[in-house]
């Protein structure tokens, strides 16, 4: 059995690694953190929707190119390798998927296309405060046409265009799409560790809604929508990681003490060593849980729970040791560690932090063990 991906897809990656090269170095992703006034790259967004990249998990009906999932991880890996300051994980990884799991084929004809061409900016907005959302913790309201109450924080939601939402309705919770361009949504940009991605609060104030999926399914069609994100992020994870992989290998092998290359220290090398078994382990878990989303298989639930736990953990020891690596000059300004530090700290909270995932792991292994 073949657990790679195939030649096509292989392609598909070295034209996005040399797309964004080109397109977000690290001069383009410092322009964003440095300017307040720019949330995410437009040119970039643009551009990425001129490759076609937005509908590659689209259907052809809905000016998508109608590829999958695979194709969809090969370009997640680029994009966090690239560090690309773009809402492509809000548009992509959760709010197209929600409406390709849940809505009517009428929401479908009306939100997907400009989300292949780029004119529609999505955002996923669950949490309503500290501590990871539950269905106690949900107090928005749905009355099955108004929406009101609070989400925050909302990754993107300052430049998003539509929302879903997770709502209460009745006794129980629905998914809906909200229009954020109209007079009863009301934004507040905030601050994070990581400006390259933007976060806001929402304040919804009987701001016209429609439900996209059954009443009272909210929360199991959340939990998918989740699933399916964190195989995504994953993916981006793992090529952030390489990419400070790779920065760590390439100054050790350029950076010289006591007549010597630092790499040709044993600590050195150990740290450059755990760096690759982390991200090759995360890369087993990634490929389990892309075999399992585009094929839709049951073991989707475990596969994701392992993929995110492994991807946060890689990350972030990726990113840490990146700077240690660097010795002192890691912790400066001029020097791109930080980046990295940055964004795999913010994916690691993206969608539910990985104390969250290892609950949702154990869980789902003790009831699979129980059947």
């Amino acid at each position: 059995m073949n657990f790679d991906f195939s030649d096509d897809q292989k392609m598909l990656r070295d034209q996005a690694r040399k797309f964004l090269a080109d397109k977000s170095s690290k001069k383009a992703v410092r322009e964003i953190l440095n300017d307040d006034a720019k949330p995410f790259d437009a040119a970039l967004w643009k551009a990425i929707a001129e490759q076609g990249w937005l509908g590659v998990a689209i259907p052809e009906e809905h000016g998508g190119l109608g590829l999958g999932r695979l194709e969809l991880c090969v370009l997640a890996e680029e994009l966090g390798r690239a560090l690309a300051p773009a809402p492509f994980s809000s548009t992509l990884y959760f709010f197209a998927e929600a409406l390709l799991l849940a809505a009517s084929p009428d929401q479908r004809a009306r939100i997907l296309p400009g989300i292949a061409d780029g004119s529609v900016i999505g955002a996923f907005a669950i949490s309503e405060g500290p501590g990871a959302p539950s269905p106690s913790s949900i107090d928005t309201q749905f009355d099955g046409s108004k929406l009101t109450g609070v989400k925050i924080p909302v990754t993107d939601g300052d430049i998003a265009t539509h929302a879903i939402v997770l709502a209460r309705e009745g006794q129980g919770l629905s998914l809906v799409l909200v229009d954020l361009t109209q007079s009863g949504v009301k934004r507040e940009t905030l601050k994070t560790l990581d400006p390259t991605r933007s976060h806001a609060r929402f304040t919804f104030s009987k701001a016209a809604a429609e439900r996209i999926g059954k009443a009272g399914e909210g929360w199991d069609l959340a939990e998918q929508v989740l699933d399916r994100a964190a195989v995504l992020i994953a993916f981006e994870q793992i090529g952030g990681a390489e990419a400070c992989l790779e920065m760590s290998v390439d100054f050790a092998k350029n950076r010289y003490a006591f007549s010597r290359q630092i790499g040709s220290f044993q600590a050195i090398k150990h740290k450059l060593a755990d760096m690759y078994v982390g991200i090759e382990l995360a890369r087993s878990n990634a490929y389990y849980g892309a075999w399992a989303l585009s094929t839709q298989a049951s073991q989707l639930p475990i596969a994701a729970a392992a993929a995110r736990v492994a991807a946060c953990d890689a990350y972030y020891f990726a990113s840490k040791e990146n700077i240690q690596a660097h010795g002192g000059m890691g912790y400066t300004w001029e020097v791109d560690c930080h980046l990295f530090y940055r964004r795999a700290k913010l994916l690691a909270v993206q969608a539910g932090g990985p104390g969250v995932w290892k609950e949702k792991l154990v869980r789902r292994l003790e009831q699979k063990n129980a059947a």
